[in-house]
Formats: C-alpha cells, structure tokens, sequence
C-alpha cells in the first residue's frame, strides 16, 4: 500500500505530465497564443522541492515554468487561459506560457530572460530574512542559466547576507542545443563554484525524484535554520523541443539512444507502480477531470478588453 507521500508525489507529477501533454497536442490548431517550453522528463525537480515548501515560501522560474508553477499549487485553468491569451489567464493574457505567476500560491513570476530570475528571487529571500518568519525562497534555473553574471553576484550576495535562498539548477545538459561539454570547461563543476562562494551544493547525478527530495528537505531544514542559501543540481533530461511541443532527435545535435536510459528510470511509471490501483485510476480521473475543465475555461474566456492594453504594464 502507497504512503501518503507516494500519492502526493504521484497526483502532482501526473497533474504536471499530463497538463503538458495536452498542451502539446492543442498546440498545433494555434488556440495557444505563446511559445511553449515543456518539462516533459524533468519535472522531478520542480515536484520533490515545491512538495516540502510551504504556503508562505515563494518560488521563482525561468521561461520553462509549468511544472514549478502547478507543483507549487497554482491555478491549473488560470495558467491554460494565460496560454490562450485569454483576460481569465494569470497574467491577463498578457504573459503567455513564458511568464505565469500566482501571488496566491507563492509564484514570485517566472521570465523569458536567461538568469534574470535569480536576483529576483534573492529580493524576496533578503525580504523574508528580515521577516524573521523562517520562511524560504527557492529558484529554479538551467544549467544554461549558471553561466550568466547574475548567477555569481546573486550567490555571492546571498552567502554574504545568509539568505534563505535555494538555487535548483535543472541540468538537462542543454542551453538550446549547445551541450555542457561545449560551454564549460569543467561540465561537471557548477556545484564547486557554488561551494567555492560559501554555498553548501548537493548534486543528484541520476536525476531521482526521491534523491531530490531527500537533498531538498536537508536544504529546507537549514534554510529555516538560518544558516544561509543552499544549492542543488539535478541532472534531468527534456524529452521535448526546446521550444514546441514535439520530440527533436532527429535535429542533429542529440540522439535517442542518448535518451533511452533516461526514459527508462522515468520516475512516474515508477511512483505508479508503488500505489494500489483504486487510489491511482482515482488519481488519474480528478487531473483528466480538472484539465478537461482548465481547457474549457481557456476556451469559453473572453480575450482581454482593447482599453487594457497598458494595464498592469511599467516599462
């Protein structure tokens, strides 16, 4: 019989699995109004660290955002009709898939900028250092994400001010289709730059969901504690495009053979196998049941009203 974290870890990688699924099949009748970035294969580590955080703590995202923004509970209908450029969206419609945000489910806002969440996200930490609430704040990026500026300054920032910040880099190896290998010299070094700027980093190798989460709930605990920001990368793979919603190997710069082992360690097949046939098929009927009514909402929503245009617009 599953324990009662098993199904959550199910419910919330299924929810997010099947969610990208159908936006994948919807993409091409261009009812979507905005590029896509699928984490289909790599939702491991938006899962294992939004299942330990809290309704105070934030997280924040980059442009591949789907999973950390449903993991972390926010609204499943409002982040469709966001897509479909519809005025119900999170964003109005205004944001598309590359830029969701719930202040209700502690979505600080994810963004199309490479890196440019990082600082973003070490704001809200040094807020909630001085809050004195113990609450957290957790980034997640790519590996590509690692080789801006920004993500040096805001780790030498954040070890300097001990903020309650955990950086979650989601290697899938790739920036677009340039690989580790071709960017860095040491492909395998981002946790030593962290530790070398006083940052404690744990790096899971085999991408495992309850790896993740073992290090995430160590990473948790001292970031309540006080003890400063915490780092960890998490080897995963992208089955799909960097952008679209198909599968790309046969683009050149990758193989499926290289694919292969990381489709058959897949955690959600494996988190299936461990629940009791009942709670899964009832599992699996809630998130039809809600994506069905998410994209029926996106569809019967009103796009935003022409005298809006510049509402809730800054810069």
């Amino acid at each position: 019989m599953a324990s009662t974290l098993e199904e959550r870890l199910y419910r919330s990688m299924k929810r997010i699995r099947r969610f990208e699924e159908v936006t994948a099949e919807i993409y091409p009748s261009d009812r979507i109004k905005s590029p896509i970035h699928l984490a289909i294969g790599q939702e491991q580590a938006a899962v294992a660290v939004c299942d330990l955080l809290e309704e105070g703590d934030w997280v924040g995202g980059s442009y591949r955002s789907h999973a950390m923004y449903l993991a972390k509970g926010g609204s499943m209908a409002e982040i469709m009709a966001e897509m479909y450029g519809k005025a119900t969206g999170c964003c109005g419609g205004k944001g598309g898939s590359m830029h969701v945000i719930s202040t209700a489910a502690g979505v600080i806002g994810s963004s199309a900028v490479v890196a440019s969440q990082i600082p973003v996200a070490a704001g809200y930490a040094l807020a909630a250092r001085q809050a004195g609430r113990g609450r957290v704040v957790a980034v997640f990026l790519g590996d590509g994400a690692t080789e801006e500026g920004c993500f040096y300054e805001t780790l030498n920032f954040a070890a300097l001010r001990r903020l309650p910040l955990l950086f979650v880099v989601e290697n899938n190896g790739l920036a677009i289709h340039e690989p580790l290998a071709k960017r860095r010299a040491v492909p395998d070094g981002i946790c030593r730059v962290a530790e070398a700027l006083g940052v404690p980093s744990t790096r899971i190798a085999d991408g495992g969901l309850h790896a993740i989460r073992d290090a995430a709930e160590a990473a948790v605990s001292a970031l309540r504690a006080g003890t400063g920001p915490q780092l960890i990368e998490a080897l995963v793979h992208r089955r799909r495009q960097h952008v679209g919603p198909d599968e790309d190997y046969d683009q050149g710069y990758r193989s499926r053979a290289e694919a292969e082992p990381w489709i058959e360690s897949d955690p959600l097949p494996r988190l299936a196998a461990r629940l009791a046939a009942e709670p899964r098929r009832r599992i699996d009927a809630e998130i039809e049941a809600e994506i069905a009514a998410a994209v029926r909402f996106a569809e019967d929503s009103p796009p935003p009203a022409p005298e809006g245009l510049f509402a809730d617009v800054y810069a």
